[in-house]
């Protein structure tokens, strides 16, 4: 009884923190912010893979970006990124470059602010620190999905050469491909909570961050679904709003959606960092 009102108490002050913070706000700008971030991150990634003389594992690493969206945003998505990626630029390496990583880093920034305010904290650092740590957030995530996509090109021959010796393993087959899904789950749980403890400005211990990951984690699958849901079954109702611009409002009322979630969960975490101090110092009265 006392962890469910625990948990209730949570939540409210959750709910209150969140309004306190202009969540709604805050989670616009973070969907404006990765829309914008999306193409030029897919360049980056493009540019890095030819320069280290990957192949096509750009393309992979852009099927598992859209294999985690809903397919009636993933799949108008994918004809303009195979647009975009497709055209030779030679100034990927230049300018280019470097301007495809400062967009790249607007959305990380954006996470940062959203994480700060959620966890009431202020950033003491100066712009160009945050934003060279921006950078190289990009970076690693590129540098990780690469190396991701370079498992899932092997994975499927190892497997062939394992089955060819060990026929034993043959039945297992369908099984090993839901370990793709599996794995990206796992790297978006890493992935949110490295943000939650080392993009924010402050420090705090993983177990005070693995609630709102958590959390996260189940309101991204259930919404997801659900917008998923809804476009199956209204699928022109977008196209009859908004005409041309469907598809990119789809996409930005996802993100939106997803920005709003990402947010509550900072907020989860940071109402029961504030009810934990705050019974420390009752305690420490002797109340």
């Amino acid at each position: 009884m006392a962890r469910a009102r625990t948990i209730l108490a949570v939540l409210n002050l959750a709910y209150n923190r969140f309004l306190l913070h202009d969540g709604w706000a805050i989670a616009s700008h973070i969907a404006l912010s990765a829309l914008f971030s999306f193409f030029p991150f897919l360049i980056l990634l493009t540019a890095l893979a030819s320069t280290f003389e990957f192949g096509t594992l750009a393309d992979n690493a852009t099927e598992i970006i859209l294999d985690v969206l809903p397919v009636e945003i993933a799949e108008p998505l994918a004809a303009e990124v195979r647009t975009v990626l497709t055209e030779w630029r030679g100034d990927l390496l230049t300018i280019g470059a470097a301007l495809a990583l400062w967009f790249s880093s607007n959305g990380i920034e954006a996470l940062r602010v959203g994480l700060n305010r959620a966890y009431g904290v202020r950033e003491n650092r100066a712009w160009y620190v945050t934003r060279v740590e921006s950078i190289v957030f990009v970076v690693i995530i590129a540098a990780v999905m690469m190396a991701f996509s370079l498992a899932v090109v092997l994975g499927p021959l190892l497997w062939r050469a394992a089955t060819g010796f060990f026929p034993a393993l043959t039945p297992f087959s369908q099984t090993v491909g839901f370990l793709r899904l599996g794995t990206t789950t796992l790297l978006i749980a890493i992935a949110l909570v490295v943000t939650h403890k080392f993009l924010a400005a402050g420090s705090r211990p993983v177990s005070h961050v693995l609630p709102g990951v958590a959390v996260t984690l189940v309101l991204w699958i259930v919404g997801g679904l659900a917008f998923g849901i809804y476009l199956a079954q209204f699928p022109s109702a977008y196209a009859s709003t908004y005409g041309g611009l469907a598809t990119a409002m789809m996409s930005l009322i996802f993100l939106y959606t997803i920005a709003v979630i990402f947010i509550v969960g900072g907020e989860i975490n940071g109402a029961a960092i504030a009810l934990r101090k705050s019974a420390k110092k009752s305690r420490a009265r002797g109340e």
